[in-house]
């Protein structure tokens, strides 16, 4: 892959690696039939132009001792780009958030969190977030079940659909 957007196959390899990002290289070259050293430069070039951004482990909360999860809806006081920039890096800092979301809606921040227990989420709420100067309102929801999906779909970019289709009937007209 040069500089240019991402192919079919850069999509493929980008496809196998969102299922196990623990495959070889030599798995994934074979699975896309490319060599492996043709293969290890896509994934190298993916990287390099932030497509692929890093790999991580899933870990179970449950198995490490933090049995709840919530979501938190904030309202900030100001909707200042500074102030939201400010307060967004703050939350990320926090080790039991997991996620931080900027939306539009009632709420302008919403942030998924993990704690041990509802003690644990009351003490996060009060001495993390609500003590927050620019939190004018906090609701939080507890999580009952979630289902999480790590793979992005793979759209194809339109010029790349014409050009396939465009492909396929020149071999037509040719071979008529």
């Amino acid at each position: 892959m040069d500089n240019s957007s991402p192919d079919r196959i850069d999509f493929e390899i980008i496809r196998l690696l969102q299922k196990n990002a623990w495959l070889s290289n030599k798995e994934i070259a074979a699975a896309v039939r490319l060599a492996p050293s043709t293969c290890h430069e896509r994934i190298r070039n993916l990287r390099a132009s932030g497509i692929i951004r890093g790999a991580h482990a899933e870990v179970s909360a449950r198995a490490i001792g933090l049995n709840l999860e919530a979501i938190a809806f904030i309202k900030l006081a100001k909707y200042e780009r500074a102030v939201i920039d400010r307060f967004l890096s703050d939350m990320e800092s926090i080790p039991e958030v997991r996620n931080v979301f900027l939306v539009s809606g009632r709420y302008d921040v919403m942030l998924h969190v993990v704690v041990k227990d509802i003690d644990h989420l009351r003490n996060l709420g009060l001495d993390r977030i609500t003590s927050q100067s620019v939190v004018v309102n906090i609701e939080t929801s507890i999580v009952y079940d979630s289902r999480s999906r790590y793979e992005l779909p793979i759209l194809l970019d339109v010029t790349q659909r014409k050009g396939t289709q465009k492909k396929k009937g020149s071999a037509r007209s040719r071979a008529k």
